[in-house]
């Protein structure tokens, strides 16, 4: 414990990693890993699922600097008029602003496969809002193994 002169106390948390065996290889991570290629591995099994496509429209929103994909998925209650479905207020979600924070990933995959789950909380929510999702808010950034940035080299804060 280090006390600054400000009176605030940092703490540190240190720890040795001993390999057991010449030449094994180890990674360390702070988060467990969420790739690009999981993140669109998820998407193509929840869009291939006719019971769940029915739910989502996945979609464009822009194409990024190196002119990779960034999509938005539109996910709601099927079988509304277009009428009922324009007077549904939208719920916003997004994940990944920092590339390297893999945790967000996994917080979004938890969120979606609530929405598509069998819960009836879930149902009761797509037939009241439309969600409005960007699952991948910096690809290009996530792709090169960017921390904090997109392919700019700009903290997107």
């Amino acid at each position: 414990v280090i006390s600054p002169s400000g009176g605030k106390f940092l703490f540190t948390l240190t720890f040795s990693l001993r390999m057991v065996a010449d030449g094994d290889r180890v990674f360390v991570a702070h988060c467990y890993p969420y790739t690009a290629s999981d993140l669109s591995n998820y998407l193509g099994e929840m869009t291939a699922d006719p019971a769940q496509a029915a739910k989502v429209r996945r979609r464009p929103l822009c194409r990024t600097l190196r002119g990779n994909l960034c999509e938005v998925l539109t996910i709601t209650a099927p079988g509304a008029s277009p009428e009922e479905l324009r007077r549904r207020p939208a719920i916003f979600l997004s994940a990944r602003v920092h590339p390297g924070e893999s945790n967000a990933s996994w917080m979004m995959k938890g969120a979606l496969d609530f929405l598509f789950g069998p819960s009836p909380v879930a149902a009761e929510l797509l037939s009241r809002f439309i969600f409005k999702v960007i699952p991948k808010l910096t690809p290009d950034g996530l792709i090169v193994g960017n921390y904090r940035c997109g392919l700019a080299g700009h903290d997107l804060n």
